[in-house]
This record gives structure tokens, sequence and C-alpha cells, in this order.
């Protein structure tokens, strides 16, 4: 069955059902971001590795999840503490830039079984303890975060874990964490972009998911925080789990 006008504005490699099924997804990571913190990007990338092209993963994850992040940034902007972001900004431009000459010569079954690996430690891992400390920690925080989200996407928990130990205040912990992410995905997309990647057939299905993804956070920010959040974080650390095995099967060759 085909989707007319939609289906046409596809790229190559990727199926109709997997477009309307990652338009959707987008929708529910932004709302479960929104009305638990973290969580929504990590879900959202290891939902795409399966359907999107291996090459395609990062960028095009990178991009919707700037445009998510860029809306929590400006709400929040009153509350970010800028001189942490403005250090965290100095590192992850050098960490994107080191990065991406890497990532960009990884096998796809190497990155999928990366991915699958760095999925299981965000939720199951220790998160790092980090003191407060002097500009240097921020700028090696930051290069090391973009350095990684060249490979894997979502660091989000990373960088989250590393913030709150620094920062005491909730209302400038989330400001500066939706400030420093944008900063990440901005500085991943565009050096991407300089590496040749064409996001041109992307863009139809990047603006869906971005306009679904708004959507997504403005209904979370007012009905999620009712649940049970307890109960919903466990379900959220199984359902990650097994995206993560699936995709480290698939890396080892095992499907």
């Amino acid at each position: 069955m085909s989707l007319g006008v939609f289906g046409a504005l596809l790229p190559p490699g990727l199926a109709e059902w997997a477009a309307v099924g990652l338009v959707g997804v987008s929708f529910v990571t932004s709302m479960l971001t929104a009305a638990f913190g973290i969580g929504g990007g990590v879900l959202l990338l290891a939902t795409m590795a399966p359907l999107v092209p291996p090459a395609a993963i990062i960028p095009v994850h990178g991009v919707v999840q700037l445009g998510s992040n860029v809306g929590r940034a400006v709400l929040q902007r009153a509350h970010i503490d800028w001189p942490t972001f403005g250090y965290f900004l100095i590192g992850g431009a050098v960490g994107a830039a080191l990065g991406g000459q890497v990532a960009i010569n990884l096998p796809g079954d190497w990155l999928r079984g990366g991915l699958g690996l760095f999925i299981l430690y965000s939720v199951w891992g220790p998160k790092p303890r980090v003191r407060r400390g002097d500009r240097l920690v921020n700028v090696l925080m930051g290069a090391f975060a973009s350095f990684l989200t060249m490979f894997f996407g979502a660091t989000g928990p990373f960088v989250a874990a590393s913030l709150a130990a620094r920062l005491d205040d909730r209302l400038t912990y989330v400001g500066t964490h939706a400030a420093c992410m944008t900063a990440q995905h901005g500085l991943k997309v565009l050096v991407f972009g300089l590496l040749g990647f064409a996001f041109a057939p992307w863009l139809p299905l990047v603006v869906a998911m971005i306009v679904t993804g708004f959507a997504g956070t403005f209904v979370g920010t007012r009905l999620l925080h009712r649940l049970p959040e307890a109960r919903f974080r466990t379900g959220l650390k199984l359902l990650l789990t097994v995206l993560a095995l699936n995709l480290l099967a698939g890396g080892l060759g095992l499907w």
C-alpha cells in the first residue's frame, strides 16, 4: 500500500511503514523526555537503528534532537548557566571534529553493535560523579561528550549526570542541559554536513519528526507527570534493554 506523496518524499532505503513509525515514535520520545527529563533520545536512537541505514542513523538523529532541544533551551534560557555552557561549547567543537573523522569510517555492523553496548551502559551502567571544578572540567566534559555523540548519538544521560553533580538549582540544571545538548547536536550536524553527509533527502522526514516532537513535548509537560515514575522507569529500562540486545545481535551477525 502506497502513501502517495509522503512515500515519494522518503529517502532511498527507508520503508514507508518505517517512516510513519518514526514520526510517531518522535512524538512519544519527546513526550517522555518532557515528563522525565532524559530517556527519550536514547529510546529514539534505539528505535531508529534497525530501520535507518547505518550511515544515516547518527546524522538524522542529530537533526531531530537538535530541533527538540532548541525548543527547551529557548523556554529555559533565563536559567542557563552561561559560563558552563560556553566552556562546554569550546570542548564540544574539538570533540565533534575529532569524532567525525573516525565515525564516517566505521562499518555498519560495528556501529550497530557499538550502539547496542552504549545503550546498555546508559541504562544499567554507573553514571559519572563529577565534582565542581574549574573551566577545564567543563571543556573536557564538552569534548568527551561530543566525541562520543559522533558514534553513539544519544549522550544525554552522560551530560545530565555530569551537570547534575555540578549544578544545585533544578531550573539551572534543566536549562543548562538543554543548551548543552542543543550545542552538541548542532555541532554534530555541522560536522557531518562538512564531511559530506547528504541531509536533503531526509529533510521531509526530519521536519515531520520535529513537528510531532514539539507536539509530544507539549503533551508530555501536561499529562505524563501524573504517571507513577518508578513504574514507568522500570518499563523504559526493560524496553531499552530489549532494543539494545537486538542491535548487539545484529552487529554480531546473529540476524
